[in-house]
């Protein structure tokens, strides 16, 4: 099983960045790169205990589609995904968030595995991993952006933060 651990300093409240992180909405404005939509399960708003959403998007030319289940919700410093059906033999997206510096540190820890056994270790060591580390360190520097101006407020609902 590999796994992708990135760490992104945002300079916002962290329940500010908790709910962009599961805004599906603002997933599919930070993903753009890879024509990402939802098109199942939970397809706006904020993903919840319990929940799915499948997406579809564009990964190596080939649209793949992902379904996962959030399995842990401790609002606002850690939630849980696990992947239902896709493309890997399994995956888990732990999120966590803390405060860091008067902002937040968003902590991503990415396990997956991917299938064919052997054939798809030697592509996850070759470029799987790679293409995924980008795909979030992407995905993270959009959530920045939108957290730390007032792009977040078309995403979340009305509040003080």
């Amino acid at each position: 099983m590999a796994c992708i651990h990135i760490q992104t300093d945002i300079h916002a409240p962290v329940e500010r960045v908790f709910d962009l992180a599961r805004s599906i909405d603002a997933h599919v404005a930070s993903a753009g790169h890879s024509s990402e939509r939802a098109i199942a399960g939970r397809t706006s708003g904020l993903l919840e205990l319990d929940e799915s959403v499948t997406w579809e998007a564009c990964h190596f030319g080939i649209r793949q589609h992902l379904t996962v289940k959030m399995v842990e919700l401790h609002p606002p410093h850690r939630f849980e995904d696990h992947m239902i059906s896709g493309p890997f033999a399994s995956m888990r997206h732990i999120h966590a968030f803390h405060p860091h510096q008067g902002g937040t540190r968003m902590q991503d820890e990415f396990h997956f595995t991917a299938p064919l056994g052997i054939l798809g270790r030697c592509a996850a060591r070759l470029f799987i991993t790679r293409h995924l580390q980008r795909f979030l360190t992407t995905r993270n520097q959009e959530l920045k952006t939108m957290a730390e101006s007032d792009a977040w407020r078309a995403f979340l609902p009305e509040r003080d933060a």
